[in-house]
């Protein structure tokens, strides 16, 4: 295997608050980022290793810096030394150094930077195996694949000997679930024709180009105007029926009494669940919100910081939904503990989606998940957002509503080298040309 030579980090901004692509309730005008990193490498092939982390916009600089001061972690460390133990490996990118780490601790800016390191690990490391990532991880046996975590923290609730068990459940059966993987594909959700800034007859045509494209979930995005968000549910539903599922999310804007009361009356257009109710680190407000709506479940976490958060949101029966992003967790490993942890507790994990590349890893993370993990598709849905894939290598590809099965090698998160360029920040095409960005 080879040996890690250089780190390189670029700050990659697109500007999508000019169309208000992704514009929800808390972010009014974002434009998507990514803290992109490349692996360079001694091997002879030249094979690299990309990650990144999701921002939307101004920060994104100080993840880049971030980025910077954890390279040397990693530069000239070779792919042997990470992968025979790579739990180890993450304990060191976490706490090796306790003064960075004074920075989190495993939460902010310092974990989004160590995820775009992480992540970037995992795709040398398919790439390396030639492999997609949801196969490398599928193909691990479970003592291999409990090597690769790190328990502290959660070992109160889930131990390594928990994960072995749970794994070793599932491992007869994973040739089986994998061919109705290659076959049927992943289910998945839109949240395309949704967002709080679109018109009505943007939405309106949105919602009938999904109905005939196949999807039958689809998510609205809430917490504006109240009455606002009752107009544009009942737009949704006149598309899309009353047989299609719909979620809402209100992106935390919310407090507890108040998304009480909202969803209390976005009840009549029978929402499979509300997201992001209110505060995302609010453990024992998000258990409040579940055990008073009756019939609408609860989902979040792709602002939840670790596993640790993610433990205390199951052990409390606060959520229906577990919404896990390997870009804000320390990466893949750390997001397979949570996948662990909810597979424990019951509930089905439905990764967050969207952003720059969001969609491209959580693939891997679900279709690893039903293969080796949970075993089951019930109630599992995996987030799609059509924005930005043509940026991608190996873009998502998705038919009828069902993500299918990603075959490159790597975790498809390989960016083409010429709209890296277009969109550097500060001096790339895209941020020299068009029309001044909207500001909220």
């Amino acid at each position: 295997m080879p040996v890690i030579t250089r780190v390189d980090v670029h700050d990659i901004r697109f500007p999508t608050s000019r169309s208000l692509d992704g514009s929800d309730a808390m972010n009014p005008a974002p434009d998507y980022s990514a803290t992109y990193v490349i692996l360079h490498t001694d091997a002879p092939t030249g094979v690299t290793g990309h990650g990144l982390t999701f921002t939307i916009g101004r920060g994104n600089e100080i993840c880049v810096a971030a980025v910077r001061s954890l390279a040397s972690q990693v530069e000239n460390l070779s792919m042997v030394s990470i992968t025979e133990n790579m739990g180890a490996f993450w304990r060191q990118m976490t706490s090796g150094d306790s003064q960075l780490r004074w920075l989190g601790p495993e939460k902010g800016v310092i974990h989004l930077a160590t995820a775009a390191i992480v992540n970037a690990i995992w795709d040398l490391w398919a790439k390396t195996e030639g492999k997609p990532l949801w196969k490398l991880l599928a193909d691990m046996s479970p003592d291999e694949l409990v090597r690769c975590l790190d328990f502290r923290f959660v070992s109160d609730v889930l131990t390594p000997e928990e994960a072995l068990a749970i794994l070793q459940r599932q491992a007869s059966g994973k040739a089986t679930r994998e061919s109705t993987l290659v076959e049927s594909g992943y289910p998945a959700y839109t949240t395309s024709a949704g967002w709080l800034g679109y018109s009505e007859a943007k939405i309106r045509r949105l919602a009938r180009e999904g109905l005939a494209e196949g999807w039958t979930h689809f998510k609205q995005k809430v917490g504006g105007d109240l009455q606002d968000d009752i107009r544009r549910a009942r737009i949704l539903r006149e598309e899309i029926g009353e047989q299609a599922v719909l979620m809402m999310d209100a992106n935390q804007v919310w407090d507890v009494d108040e998304a009480i009361l909202n969803m209390r009356q976005l009840a009549q257009f029978n929402p499979m669940w509300i997201e992001e109710p209110t505060s995302p680190d609010d453990i024992l407000g998000h258990a409040e919100i579940r055990r008073r709506l009756d019939g609408i479940g609860v989902a979040t976490g792709e602002h939840c910081h670790n596993r640790v958060m993610f433990k205390q949101f199951l052990q409390a029966g606060a959520i229906d939904y577990c919404q896990v992003d390997v870009a804000r967790l320390g990466g893949f490993n750390e997001a397979i503990i949570v996948l662990l942890l909810a597979a424990k507790f019951g509930v089905p994990v439905c990764p967050h989606g969207g952003g720059v590349g969001l969609c491209e890893y959580i693939q891997h993370l679900s279709m690893f998940d039903y293969i080796a993990v949970s075993g089951s598709l019930e109630r599992r849905v995996l987030e799609y957002v059509d924005h930005l894939h043509e940026h991608f290598v190996d873009p998502v590809c998705v038919e009828r509503g069902r993500y299918r099965v990603p075959t490159a090698p790597g975790s498809s998160i390989t960016m083409h080298a010429a709209s890296r360029s277009e969109h550097e920040f500060p001096d790339g095409a895209a941020w020299r040309t068009g029309t001044p960005v909207h500001k909220p």
